[in-house]
């Protein structure tokens, strides 16, 4: 079936930015597949402009401010007549899906989940507590509005094959409704020659200091880091060092920089991959979370072993050798992180390790195409599609009403105080 000519819509969160998150990298990767069919797009977001947001202009995409709770978003999709609208997470489809059914009903409707984030928020719960999940966690409001998003929408794209099944099984929603969709990677960009196990020192780690699993992480490696350095020093290791990089830092991430220790607080770093290449193990002690890791990904791809939690690795691979050490207990990442780093034989091994992972996969030039032809032939058949979503169209005439009338409701408030 030949591509037609589209133009799509995507409804952001926050403005994309690529070098902060990975999950604004999987953005602006989305932005280049469809802009690759020849489509217009258009990226409308309600969120404040930021420093370090992409060039959208550079990627041949229309930027267009929206505000919520106005109908002012009434006019531009209006103008727009858009053929596909794709919800950057849960609670963009939440505040416009109304607006868009209303205004154009036969347009696509897609939800980039990006994560489960009823899921990250049951497991934050659940630590935050010092106890395992329990499904009265998942089953939150939270997860009730998020769940009810997925429904609604004609596809929900799920970057974590364990959530893919966690939908289905505990959801019970329809496969036709989902579609996994990992990172795609141009893997013809990828570092072709990696950096070796001599020309590295040190450990890394990298992320977002606003997400909270990262946080916590930092925080946990706090705890972990003396017992790490002083085992390193006792096998000739007497400088190595942490370094941890992010977008964002709060003043309380920079107060725990501390050179004598070597717990290092680096900040924003320009070129991850070049701070990756450079040190010899990742680092990720993640005790909660949902989706893929950006991270941990980045790991491979730059041929730096990681060591993680069962969290940080979910979802990631089917069962292959992990590039790296997965590690359960606190005691068991610090022997991991002690054992490959002084180990150049079974460093080597793990390196090697990540590649067919990355080929298998993140390679966008089979996954980008796939995820087209999913999108042309659900819009060739939309109407038996919905006819089939009874659940979706049933939450769409009944939550959606109570989300247009408060918004409604917001929007009149609101011209009354500016009168």
């Amino acid at each position: 079936m030949q591509a037609p000519q589209l133009n799509v819509l995507v409804i952001g969160y926050v403005w994309p930015e690529p070098k902060s998150s990975a999950a604004g990298s999987h953005m602006l990767s989305l932005l280049r597949l469809f802009k690759r069919q020849g489509w217009q797009v258009t990226f409308a977001s309600p969120a404040q402009v930021t420093e370090h947001m992409t060039d959208l202009a550079e990627e041949g995409v229309d930027r267009l401010p929206i505000t919520l709770n106005d109908s002012s978003f009434d006019q531009s999709i209006s103008a727009l007549q858009p053929d596909v609208v794709m919800f950057d997470r849960f609670m963009m489809e939440e505040q416009f899906g109304w607006r868009v059914e209303k205004n154009c009903p036969d347009a696509l409707r897609i939800l980039d989940t990006e994560d489960l984030q009823c899921l990250r928020n049951a497991r934050h719960h659940a630590v935050k507590q010092a106890r395992e999940m329990q499904l009265s966690d998942l089953y939150s409001d939270l997860a009730k509005r998020e769940i009810a998003a997925i429904y609604r929408s004609d596809l929900s794209l799920i970057i974590s094959s364990y959530e893919i099944e966690l939908l289905q099984t505990q959801f019970k929603v329809p496969s036709p409704q989902i579609y996994h969709l990992p990172f795609m990677l141009n893997l013809t960009q990828c570092p072709k020659h990696l950096a070796r196990y001599e020309d590295r020192q040190h450990m890394m780690m990298i992320g977002n200091f606003r997400h909270a699993p990262n946080w916590d992480a930092v925080l946990q490696m706090q705890t972990l880091w003396p017992e790490i350095r002083k085992r390193l020093k006792e096998r000739g290791h007497p400088s190595i060092e942490l370094h941890i990089y992010g977008s964002y830092p709060p003043p309380k991430a920079t107060a725990l920089n501390n050179p004598k220790t070597g717990f290092l607080i680096k900040g924003w770093a320009d070129d991850a991959y070049a701070v990756m290449q450079s040190a010899r193990l990742c680092l990720a002690p993640l005790r909660f979370g949902a989706g893929i890791k950006g991270k941990l990904l980045d790991a491979m791809v730059c041929g730096t072993p990681s060591i993680t939690t069962p969290i940080g690795a979910e979802g990631m691979t089917k069962g292959e050798d992990w590039p790296g050490i997965i590690a359960d207990r606190d005691d068991a990442f610090i022997d991991a992180c002690v054992e490959l780093y002084t180990d150049p034989i079974a460093w080597q091994q793990k390196q090697q390790a990540a590649q067919p992972i990355l080929s298998t996969y993140y390679d966008g030039d089979q996954s980008g195409p796939q995820l087209i032809q999913q999108i042309i032939t659900l819009r060739h058949d939309l109407p038996s599609h919905r006819l089939h979503n009874f659940t979706g169209a049933m939450l769409n005439h009944h939550s959606m009403k109570s989300t247009q009338y408060m918004s409604q409701w917001i929007e009149a408030k609101n011209k009354h105080l500016a009168d």
